[in-house]
């Protein structure tokens, strides 16, 4: 997966806060805003944070996950200065503090409180009229996206992925131009030139109720929903290591923005296994009760298509609370062979990416291609997670056999019914259908 970085590419912004007055941030109290009289308002003022980073460096044991996601709230408005806020990504960073799950967790819910909101209400209303429940889905936005970094650019796995999952669910894909690759999933979208792509800028919160209307599937372009970000962008390029921005655009789906989350499944892909189980825990702690979080033993930030993966799942348990399920998936639990990471590694230029996706929706390739099979995985692991493959009865549509594949893998997931459903998707066109509408209704709204 490519990285999936809500700042990336973002408007680069001049910060001018020499003379601007600061106010320290402690723990316990927030800074008032100036207030002003006729004339344009007075910036706020900037936030120091010269006592936390002392206390960072060398880590001591007494910060808390508060104060550092404090800290990073005031990014979003633009209240820390460069320096500052080059100095706290890189503490952040070689502490480790920044793959700690109660940061991950506060931090994105900070990230998510910036963001722009889309109206609670016509979400729920979106669920109800639009939403296909079938085993123990309930109808509800699903996404599936990585941490990128993985160094193995690979194909766009889990955008087209999310595109075929839209044939049966309620997809609300997060996304990104690359960051650490060639073709990041907002790059692969913008090249789907066929006969035209759609317009991403035209998903924002006050279109999303029309957007969904039309088809089940949605693109939310990071910079347009996570706006404060333009302020952390032109820092973070100049920083040699990833941040923890790097970590949060995958916990920070912009339909979360609410009290409980909106995304009811998600599978996550990191390329370190040893951030699995932060992950999870992190998701678990902001209240996710549907999710994988998986890692294939190459580092790879997908579910692999050469070996074994590992998995953490969320799921709930038998008293109502969640649990994490560790195990591990391989291809054949999927009835599918093994593939090279080099024969699903082309590194293309996006437009190149593009017709391959082209390719797989219009069912074009054949039923045993690597990326074909690579794809297949990744959204049958969709299809798991949401619930859908626990249905003992199958009525998808023209083309559907209604053969469900009960057999259970490991984690007790139907992984070949998942399979089945991906296969389905493609075959009966109905990807293609959802794929074609979301451009369509994206190219309707006015410019």
């Amino acid at each position: 997966m490519a990285s999936q970085d809500p700042s990336n590419n973002a408007a680069g912004h001049n910060h001018s806060h020499a003379s601007r007055p600061a106010t320290a941030l402690t723990s316990d109290s927030q800074p008032d805003l100036i207030e002003t009289t006729a004339g344009p308002p007075e910036p706020p003022p900037v936030v120091d944070i010269k006592n936390l980073l002392r206390r960072l460096w060398p880590q001591q044991p007494d910060i808390t996950p508060d104060e550092i996601s404090d800290a990073i709230a005031h990014f979003f408005t633009d209240r820390i200065d460069d320096v500052q806020t080059g100095a706290l990504l890189m503490c952040l960073h070689f502490t480790g503090l920044d793959r700690d799950p109660a940061v991950l967790s506060q931090c994105a819910r900070k990230m998510l409180k910036a963001a722009a909101r889309v109206d609670a209400g016509l979400l729920r209303h979106v669920v109800q009229t639009r939403g296909r429940k079938e085993g123990s889905y309930r109808g509800g936005f699903c996404d599936i996206v990585g941490t990128g970094g993985d160094s193995h650019n690979t194909f766009n796995i889990s955008t087209t992925a999310s595109i075929l999952a839209s044939s049966l669910l309620l997809v609300s894909k997060h996304g990104n131009r690359a960051s650490t690759s060639k073709s990041g999933s907002a790059d692969l979208i913008a090249n789907m030139a066929f006969p035209r792509p759609p317009d991403m800028t035209a998903v924002e919160p006050e279109h999303i109720g029309q957007i969904y209307s039309r088809t089940n599937y949605a693109f939310l372009f990071a910079p347009s929903f996570h706006p404060g970000m333009r302020f952390v962008s032109p820092i973070r390029r100049k920083l040699p290591w990833r941040t923890i921005f790097n970590l949060l655009g995958p916990l920070a789906n912009p339909m979360d923005v609410h009290d409980s989350p909106m995304i009811e499944a998600r599978v996550i892909g990191v390329a370190r296994r040893d951030l699995g189980p932060v992950f999870a825990e992190a998701l678990r702690q902001n209240g996710v009760r549907k999710a994988m979080v998986v890692c294939g033993e190459e580092d790879l930030d997908e579910v692999s298509c050469a070996g074994p993966t590992l998995c953490w799942r969320l799921a709930e348990g038998p008293a109502g609370d969640v649990e994490v399920r560790h195990f591990s998936l391989t291809p054949e639990d999927f009835g599918l062979s093994r593939h090279p990471l080099s024969t699903v590694s082309p590194g293309k230029e996006p437009a190149e990416n593009a017709k391959i996706l082209k390719s797989i929706l219009n069912n074009e390739l054949a039923d045993d291609d690597p990326i074909l099979e690579f794809v297949l995985i990744n959204t049958a692991a969709l299809f798991v997670i949401s619930g859908v493959c626990e249905a003992d009865s199958s009525d998808m549509g023209a083309g559907d056999d209604g053969k469900v594949v009960t057999e259970v893998g490991p984690g007790s997931g139907r992984w070949k019914e998942g399979v089945r459903r991906a296969r389905w998707a493609i075959k009966s066109g109905e990807a293609w259908r959802q794929w074609d509408a979301f451009v369509e209704v994206t190219n309707s709204f006015p410019s």
